[in-house]
């Protein structure tokens, strides 16, 4: 207030300044707790679908693709609802915090399989972009040495240049689907392969019987749709086929490999691990490695390519490799194959 003396009465007027003063770190508590409500908002709709279990619709599969980095909005908002001394929001706040950091947390279990080891496999997936990483991939292989190699876009010319580049002798077994473009994939394998099979999807997704020490081991190469504004529909129906294949073996030993377009905060992915699969990247610890895309430094991606298989296996030497001229880093684990105790 400011003081003014007119005459012989004395009058009290608002000081401008002052009042302009009290308002200031109003707005400012005021601002700061709408933007709280807007980051806590959106991160809460996105995690309330990973807690129903649901993939939902465009942009939360999307979202839910990244779901650890949903940690930097959740702690803004409740810094900004700290700063507008926002007492719902803060309470909000430590929530959605804390069901961001539980579900960060790995999926699945890994309990080491029972009996004996009888055999060893390196498996090395690979999504080469439409072919052009098929040099970079060749060159991995001879380092690497893989026994099984799964191959998602490896279209016509990907497929002769391996013909010519991987020596026959090495790899004399290989199913394909032939195909222009990212419908075409390849499976090299060192081991005899037999029942050809595929997945009918969009993408090509090959599948065999290999025949480990006598030990068959159902094999697929995946590769369903992403699920891109406009096709999480078909990406859903794709990932059920997958979930419908690896139900399908009742037990058999089963390696499903390649690029999932999922992770582990996806419902559809889940529902294939539930089916009596592991993902060996877990296993050996590197379960938030991440992938793709290989524009953007490697703690920002996201991991949708991944090495899944039964119980029966144990995972260890995950690695994630730059081959270059691919948005895709390619994924080699070695599996070991145990014999339950009653298998004869």
């Amino acid at each position: 207030m400011r003081r003014t003396d007119s005459g012989d009465s004395l009058t009290l007027t608002p000081d401008a300044e002052g009042d302009t003063a009290e308002r200031a770190p109003r707005r400012r508590g005021r601002a700061a707790a709408w933007g709280a409500g807007l980051l806590l908002a959106g991160v809460s709709g996105v995690i309330g679908f990973r807690v129903a279990d649901s993939d939902g619709f465009t942009p939360v599969p999307q979202l839910l693709a990244f779901l650890p980095w949903l940690l930097v909005p959740a702690v803004a908002g409740l810094v900004l609802a700290v700063l507008g001394r926002w007492r719902a929001g803060m309470v909000w706040g430590v929530v959605v915090l804390g069901l961001v950091a539980w579900y960060t947390e790995p999926y699945g279990t890994t309990d080491a399989p029972r009996g004996p080891a009888v055999a060893e496999l390196r498996v090395m997936t690979s999504n080469v972009e439409y072919g052009r990483g098929t040099k970079g991939l060749i060159k991995a292989v001879r380092e690497e040495r893989p026994d099984l190699l799964f191959v998602p876009e490896c279209d016509h010319a990907c497929a002769a240049l391996l013909r010519e580049e991987v020596p026959r002798a090495d790899y004399p077994h290989r199913q394909a689907v032939a195909a222009y473009g990212p419908e075409g994939s390849v499976i090299l394998s060192k081991v005899p392969l037999k029942d050809p099979h595929r997945v009918r999807a969009t993408l090509g997704m090959p599948g065999a019987v290999a025949e480990v020490k006598g030990h068959p081991v159902r094999i697929l190469l995946a590769h369903p749709m992403p699920p891109v504004p406009g096709d999480v529909g078909l990406w859903r129906e794709e990932m059920g086929k997958l979930r419908k294949y690896a139900a399908a073996g009742n037990g058999r030993s089963t390696i499903i490999a390649g690029d999932f377009n999922a992770t582990q905060d996806h419902a559809a992915f889940r529902s294939v691990l539930d089916q009596g699969l592991r993902d060996a990247a877990r296993l050996d610890g590197s379960s938030r490695s991440p992938s793709w895309p290989t524009a953007v430094p490697a703690p920002l991606g996201t991991q949708i390519d991944h090495v899944l298989a039964t119980p029966d296996f144990a995972a260890r030497d995950a690695r994630f490799l730059e081959i270059g001229n691919t948005d895709h880093r390619a994924l080699v684990v070695t599996l070991t194959l145990h014999r339950a105790d009653t298998e004869r």
